[in-house]
């Protein structure tokens, strides 16, 4: 599948190499059992830099380091060494607070589960993670989004009841509202059918912020043909 993605990069710039989201240096270890002497290495010396309206590819065999990388990029886990920048502020090694803060204004997250709330239906799920925007999106905004993604008669829904492909645009949603400055997504495409994938896709390009920077990782061949940029990690360093 081919799609006509506009590779504009003249969004105003965020840091000093005028990238929404930087990875310098970044290494990762893990220690099994505690054990000094048994070290896994996870993650070497990756630097990655995605420039506003750029949709990056993160590609590799399993156990390379793609999730790893894609936790550090959030926030959600801090390196061994390296930082991660976003919108020209640091957010690794920052305190949990400001690490939240940042994700919560800056970053949508796109997880290969759901990660929706089952007590909540897919409207609450978005006007939720609206409400960690800046400014907080209000709820109407929330329900034209739903509209566009294609799930308007699904926004009372539980997401118990949602299949496959409902339940990865509802995700989508979740991570695209408020117009993140930056996307990440971890196998979007994983547990659904070929023809729900190009569906998704579509509206991953189509749907997330013109002068957003977005990083996917993936399997699959046609997410990787539709990035304007491919990254291959093996055994945790980017080739």
């Amino acid at each position: 599948m081919t799609l006509d993605i506009e590779r504009s990069a003249d969004v105003g710039a965020v840091s000093a190499t005028g990238a929404v989201l930087e990875a310098r240096g970044l290494h990762r270890f893990y220690r099994r059992g505690g054990r000094l002497d048994n070290e896994v290495v996870a993650l070497r010396d990756v630097h990655l830099a995605v420039q506003p309206g750029e949709l990056v590819a993160v590609v590799g065999p399993s156990g390379s380091g793609k999730s790893t990388l894609l936790g550090l990029l959030a926030g959600l886990d801090d390196p061994s060494g390296g930082s991660v920048w976003v919108a020209g502020e640091r957010l690794s090694h920052s305190s949990p607070a400001e690490q939240a803060r940042l994700r919560g204004r800056h970053i949508g997250v796109l997880t290969q589960t759901s990660g929706l709330m089952d007590h909540l239906d897919v409207l609450g799920n978005v006007v939720l993670a609206g409400s960690f925007r800046h400014p907080r999106v209000p709820s109407w905004q929330a329900a034209e989004l739903l509209d566009r993604l294609g799930l308007a008669h699904r926004a009372h829904a539980r997401p118990s009841t949602l299949s496959g492909g409902e339940t990865a645009r509802a995700s989508l949603a979740v991570a695209l509202v408020g117009d993140p400055l930056v996307l990440l997504a971890d196998e979007p495409t994983a547990e659904v059918s070929r023809a729900e994938e190009a569906a998704i896709l579509r509206l991953l390009v189509e749907q997330r912020p013109a002068g957003s920077g977005t990083v996917v990782v993936t399997h699959s061949a046609a997410v990787a043909r539709a990035a304007h940029r491919v990254v291959t990690l093996t055994a945790g360093a980017a080739a």
